[in-house]
């Protein structure tokens, strides 16, 4: 049934070291896409020749989470995807469990694993609980339900996830959170050749871009701009202080934070691209 009715998609970026441990814990009977945000060739012969039922498309160049994974979701044929993130492992019984949970809700449009979520089960919660959002390191969905629109390609990095539960639950989808299924997630870790101050640059840049982005899309650029304010101010101050007490490396964080808030503020959409060894 898995191999008939799902494919694994997994955006990969410099994850060389990461993506084998993954691909392992999936069944080869699975078909899973691999969408590499590079025009390493070299990677994409390895992890073919690796495993059989992998397929490795070469994007060309650094696009992004949701522009991978728009191009991953878009070359599936099966009735159904699971995103995953390549710093993920798959417990051995994920898919078998993912496939009783959608028999059990046939209308849902979302489903994710229950470790690792903002929301917590109580001893006494049943094994499902609806929610209103869960986090992207593994997303199940119910192709059917989005007719080919899924993650918002303005986002580079951060809130895709976040927007794509909040147009579910726009269009009176469901999202379930399973506690019988257990991924594990090492967590900011997929990419491994990227050093730490230049991985603290880019995401600074682009939380604060997205984070100014998603506020606008959903309550106008005036509210938007308030919300973020003292994000704004924090940035400012800081690129100040740091370079007045000449601290490189905190100058160039706080920069970057507030070189990602000013782009998104001006309409400006997400360029800054991590440096790479």
């Amino acid at each position: 049934m898995e191999s008939k009715e799902l494919t694994i998609v997994i955006v990969t970026f410099k994850s060389d070291e990461k993506i084998i441990n993954c691909l392992k814990s999936i069944s080869k009977n699975t078909p899973v896409i691999v969408v590499e945000n590079s025009d390493n060739k070299d990677f994409k012969i390895k992890v073919e020749n690796i495993f059989t039922n992998v397929n490795c498309i070469l994007v060309g160049e650094n696009k992004g989470y949701a522009i991978a994974n728009n191009i991953g979701l878009k070359s599936v044929k099966t009735k159904y995807a699971l995103v995953l993130n390549p710093d993920t492992i798959l417990d051995k019984d994920a898919i078998e469990n993912f496939f009783t949970t959608k028999e059990q809700v046939k209308d849902f449009w979302l489903i994710g694993p229950a470790n690792n979520q903002i929301v917590h089960f109580n001893e006494n919660d049943s094994n499902l609980k609806e929610v209103n959002n869960l986090k992207g390191f593994a997303i199940f969905l119910n192709l059917s339900k989005f007719n080919r629109d899924y993650f918002d390609e303005n986002f580079f990095l951060f809130f895709e996830e976040i927007d794509l539960c909040r147009r579910v639950k726009k269009n009176k989808g469901k999202i379930y959170l399973d506690k019988q299924i257990f991924i594990k997630h090492d967590g900011a870790s997929s990419v491994n050749k990227i050093n730490k101050l230049d991985l603290e640059k880019t995401r600074n840049w682009h939380w604060m871009w997205s984070t100014f982005y998603y506020q606008k899309k959903y309550k106008g650029f005036l509210l938007a701009f308030i919300i973020i304010f003292p994000k704004l101010f924090s940035a400012i101050f800081k690129t100040l202080f740091y370079f007045i007490i000449i601290n490189n490396k905190k100058r160039e964080i706080y920069f970057c934070r507030l070189s990602g808030l000013l782009n998104s503020i001006i309409g400006k959409k997400a360029w800054y691209r991590p440096s790479i060894d």
